[in-house]
């Protein structure tokens, strides 16, 4: 049974065969090896380098550099995509109308995508506009679609782990504290790829219905 984006799906997570808890006190933390098949993962590249387009930022802050890497916006109408949203879904508990579209990310050698957190800024000069309707951000739940020959990890400096990419692993995380707002250990640097490319897919979760 779903739930809204709002409360903890850490239950229901756990509750899925494979799932691991990052052990920290500071974050809700999840990883799931195999979440994709090696089909899943090589159909979601082949859509990511078709549909590829420049990264962009929420509030830019100066840096030409703080975001290198290419996004790829999924077509949420299209059977296989529904599909995979509809497997976020039934893995989290949370109810498809609080996601915002799946994204892919391309990421080359010397691409990365500086510390910073998925929650919008209270304090952003875009916050309003990104955030009226649907609410802050809750919950991120990325996978990575291939082995990177060198680089490309994700790491939580705040909490010191540092989350190597392989394909199919998924990793989530609760964006919030208890009180509902951000919660600033989720603070995250997706590193420099040393060889090879790096595919990711990212799936955000909004307190409200996100349209």
């Amino acid at each position: 049974m779903t739930h809204r984006s709002n409360e903890s799906c850490a239950a229901r997570l756990l509750s899925a065969p494979g799932t691991m808890r990052v052990p920290t006190p500071r974050v809700e933390m999840f990883l799931l090896r195999d979440f994709l098949s090696q089909a899943d993962c090589a159909a979601l590249i082949a859509r990511i380098e078709r549909q590829r387009r420049p990264s962009t930022l929420a509030d830019a802050n100066g840096d030409n550099a703080f975001r290198t890497s290419e996004t790829c916006d999924l077509p949420m109408n299209e059977a296989d995509v529904a599909a995979l949203d509809e497997r976020f879904s039934v893995l989290s508990g949370i109810d498809r109308v609080f996601g915002e579209p799946i994204q892919g990310q391309r990421y080359e050698v010397g691409q990365e995508f500086k510390a910073h957190t998925d929650f919008f800024d209270p304090g952003g000069v875009d916050y309003a506009g990104f955030c009226s309707v649907a609410g802050q951000r809750t919950w991120t739940f990325m996978v990575y679609l291939n082995d990177v020959e060198a680089g490309g990890a994700t790491r939580f400096k705040v909490i010191d782990k540092t989350i190597q990419p392989e394909r199919g692993k998924l990793v989530c995380w609760n964006n919030r504290l208890p009180d509902g707002s951000g919660n600033a250990a989720t603070l995250h640097h997706a590193m420099k790829v040393r060889k090879g490319l790096k595919y990711v897919i990212t799936k955000w979760y909004r307190e409200r219905p996100y349209s």
